[in-house]
């Protein structure tokens, strides 16, 4: 279960180069990811902070995220 939106679909996103050490997962509803290594108030649904969990309303009235601009690079 998502610890922000309580989606319960999770992704797994990457594993740590060492195998068993740690896990990036994910959520596919509010795109909030953590590593499994971190403590619960990042990792568990019943620690994460009140005010920082979302509902799926907050999730569909959220503004866009931005776009990332273009890479700017230096003049020669």
């Amino acid at each position: 279960m998502c610890p922000r939106c309580a989606h319960g679909t999770i992704e797994h996103i990457f594993s740590s180069p060492v195998p068993g050490v740690w896990e990036v997962l994910g959520c596919g509803r509010c795109l909030y990811m953590w590593r499994t290594s971190e403590p619960a108030r990042r990792t568990r649904r019943e620690a994460y902070p009140e005010e920082f969990m979302m509902t799926p309303e907050d999730i569909d009235a959220a503004p866009e995220v931005p776009a990332v601009p273009p890479l700017v690079t230096a003049a020669r």
